[in-house]
């Protein structure tokens, strides 16, 4: 059958109880958001489509979580939900604290940026973590669950909203209404069903940035890395210099000028973020199915090198690669206001701040080998995500939170890593409950309100700084 072919097709869906505030993806954002939003008073469900939380932190085997601290390293900005699920982590054995990070150390995989205040931790800690803090709030969870189109109304000229969601599992298509959605998808699904306004990509060509397919090696020799590393500091990435002649050589099976290298919490253990997978859009089904098969082979061909060519890699051997391919970028969804490259470089303060971040801008070339934090035009030492971003224009009842905001390509480079993700779920969860609380549209929220609703969670919005 044609690709493009329509068929006509009709069924009657069951209507499963109505929530005050359902949230859909179960990423960074997605859990914040739920619990927030629990923990404000409203009844919520969290849809997600794996068996377990965490989204790139643990599907996706992404890691360290990059900083959540201003570019300096001297004050840590996001807080709250973050923090604590970082301190139960750091309490089971499955993380280390920022703060407690000696400079340089391979837990943060060499950074460029100028600090070490991430976050290692094990994904299997964040999956259990996450669970718990979810249920401790009261979310009710829907695992193992797409949604694949959106019920709207829309009254005149007024936005559209959404009045239920069609779930796809096991047990069949349901409808899925709520009061409010919170899209915490990372692709802006539910804005981009509802009929939103959307961008993608960069503005010269529409590509996206790359994908990358984590994946875990074991039997490294720890010190020998180190101590290569150390050695050779004029590699501005690990073995860049191998690196280089290699591909000089034809030998390198992936576009990167360097290998992307982070240690974990078990010794001979390291997070690899090295293969690259150019030109695929995310949100695509066949580009996605391209990216793992590409992603997957890539991994093969890198270990091989990595054996062949790198000290201290000699016996290595794969540990696992990630459930998923981690993807970078996909839909931006249009808001009531869009965060630029010059707010973060200019440190631009907003009235409705609600997260402050020092992330650099990270935007690994679309289509080659070049970008990260090395190649990045500059930031302010600290800048703010106002609420607005989360709000999409052209719907209503609805809050988007991650790395679909309304943001351009640039600016979205800084605040798609996953502290952010969760200083930004947490706001939108909180949102959606006080707009049901106070019988008003989330975009009507009374924005001191919600900050002062922030605060008291734990959150910073700059107090100090200012």
């Amino acid at each position: 059958m044609d690709a493009t072919a329509t068929l006509p097709y009709a069924r009657t869906l069951k209507v499963a109880p109505a929530f005050d505030v359902v949230v859909v993806g179960g990423g960074p954002s997605g859990i914040a958001a739920s619990i927030a939003a629990a923990r404000a008073g409203a009844r919520t469900l969290l849809i997600e489509r794996y068996g377990y939380l965490g989204g790139n932190l643990t599907a996706g085997l992404v890691g360290p979580c990059m900083t959540s601290y201003s570019l300096d390293g001297s004050q840590q900005l996001i807080r709250g939900i973050f923090e604590e699920f970082v301190q139960r982590m750091v309490d089971a054995g499955g993380a280390l604290h920022p703060s407690g990070i000696p400079a340089g150390s391979a837990y943060c995989g060499f950074i460029e940026y100028g600090h070490d205040k991430v976050t290692p931790f094990d994904p299997e800690c964040a999956k259990i973590t996450a669970l718990r803090m979810c249920r401790e709030a009261g979310v009710e969870l829907l695992l193992h669950t797409f949604v694949v189109d959106v019920i709207t109304t829309r009254d005149g000229d007024a936005p559209a909203s959404i009045t239920g969601l069609v779930c796809a599992s096991k047990s069949g298509l349901h409808v899925q209404p709520a009061l409010r959605y919170v899209d915490c998808s990372a692709d802006g699904d539910l804005a981009a069903l509802a009929g939103a306004e959307i961008g993608v990509g960069r503005d010269s060509d529409g590509l996206t940035q790359p994908m990358t397919m984590f994946f875990r090696v074991q039997g490294v020799d720890d010190a020998v890395v180190e101590a290569y590393v150390r050695d050779h500091p004029d590699d501005f990435r690990p073995y860049a210099s191998i690196v280089a002649k290699a591909t000089a050589e034809g030998r390198f099976p992936a576009p990167r000028k360097g290998i992307g290298l982070y240690k974990t919490l078990q010794p001979g253990v390291w997070r690899i973020n090295t293969s690259r997978v150019l030109r695929r859009n995310g949100a695509d089904v066949h580009d996605l199915t391209a990216a793992e098969i590409e992603g997957r082979e890539q991994v093969m061909s890198l270990l091989t090198f990595f054996r062949s060519d790198l000290p201290g890699f000699e016996h290595a051997s794969l540990l696992d690669t990630a459930a998923t391919i981690g993807v970078r970028e996909t839909r931006r969804v249009v808001g009531d206001y869009t965060l630029t490259l010059g707010d973060l470089q200019n440190g631009r303060r907003f009235e409705d701040v609600i997260a402050l971040c020092g992330y650099p801008v990270d935007i690994h070339d679309p289509s080659g080998a070049g970008g990260g934090t090395a190649e990045a035009p500059p930031t302010a030492n600290t800048y703010e995500i106002p609420y607005r971003i989360l709000v999409p224009r052209d719907v209503d009842g609805l809050l988007i939170a991650g790395r679909a905001v309304s943001a351009t390509h640039e600016a979205l480079g800084a605040i798609r890593v996953m502290p952010p993700c969760f200083a930004m779920g947490e706001a939108a969860g909180t949102a959606a409950a006080m707009s049901l609380a106070e019988g008003v549209s989330p975009r009507m929220v009374d924005v001191p309100r919600l900050q002062s609703r922030l605060r008291e969670a734990g959150a910073f919005l700059g107090e100090e700084i200012k």
